[in-house]
């Protein structure tokens, strides 16, 4: 009788374990859902710090391809001012200057006042200007998608490095889409894709860092496509946040 009810216990024990393991199986494969995914990605990121900052300066060096020459382009600098809100993520918004200097001359310089784009011929044509931003601006979006009038949805896995990473749509408040590539292990943000003028662009993220001073993750290398040809690479190797930036910055009287 005794050894029928010690039997009798294990096998109710056995089958409460299983249960429970179970119940704790399910638990961990319970999805995150888009919105979850991003709080992590910005999180990871830098936090409140990093989602809306007063101005950004970037440091570093250029490699441009053409066909199947490379020329290294040996001072690559971006300085902006952002805006509180983004209401399209590929147009032209807050303040941008980007200067490429090759043999201490520049190859290109570009900037945007708030209202006007220059480059190294002057003032452009606001057509021509909306273009040209339209080609490159997107990767904003990401700060402002948790904004109200913002919109995601989880997309099927994408693969990144041969990892496989979250990927999420962001829907703007004009409904432009753009494209991030989350890193499953550690929620970096490390591709953003989306289609412009140029074809389809997109820009993978790596080798990130950061600096005491700042709540913030910086990649350190960023590889730019189009229609999957890569255009270029930039190594930024230093960076600093929220310093007051001068508007003189980002007008350009005249070619230099």
């Amino acid at each position: 009788m005794k050894k029928t009810i010690f039997l009798l216990f294990i096998v109710i024990l056995i089958a409460s374990c299983k249960e429970r393991t179970k119940e704790s199986t399910s638990i961990k494969e319970v999805p995150l859902t888009a919105t979850q995914i991003m709080k992590k990605a910005h999180e990871k990121a830098g936090g409140d710090f990093w989602r809306r900052p007063k101005s950004l300066t970037l440091k570093g060096y250029g490699i441009f391809f053409r066909n199947e020459d490379s020329v290294k382009h040996e001072k690559h600098n971006m300085w902006r001012v952002f805006a509180n809100e983004k209401n399209e993520a590929h147009k032209a918004n807050g303040k941008v200057r980007i200067e490429s200097f090759r043999n201490g001359e520049p190859v290109f310089i570009v900037s945007y006042d708030g209202e006007n784009t220059y480059d190294l011929r002057g003032k452009q044509e606001k057509s021509e200007a909306d273009k040209r931003w339209a080609s490159n601006f997107g990767y904003g979006a990401i700060r402002h998608a948790l904004d109200d009038g913002y919109q995601l949805q989880k997309m099927v896995d994408d693969t990144v490095a041969n990892k496989t990473v979250y990927q999420i749509k962001v829907i703007d408040k004009s409904k432009g889409e753009t494209f991030f590539g989350i890193d499953k292990e550690d929620f970096k943000i490390v591709k953003v894709a989306f289609d412009t003028p140029r074809g389809w662009h997109h820009r993978i993220y790596s080798k990130f860092f950061s600096k005491e001073a700042y709540s913030w993750l910086q990649s350190g290398q960023v590889d730019l496509y189009y229609d999957n040809k890569k255009a270029n690479t930039i190594i930024w190797e230093d960076f600093e946040v929220n310093q007051t930036l001068p508007d003189s910055l980002f007008v350009l009287n005249k070619a230099l």
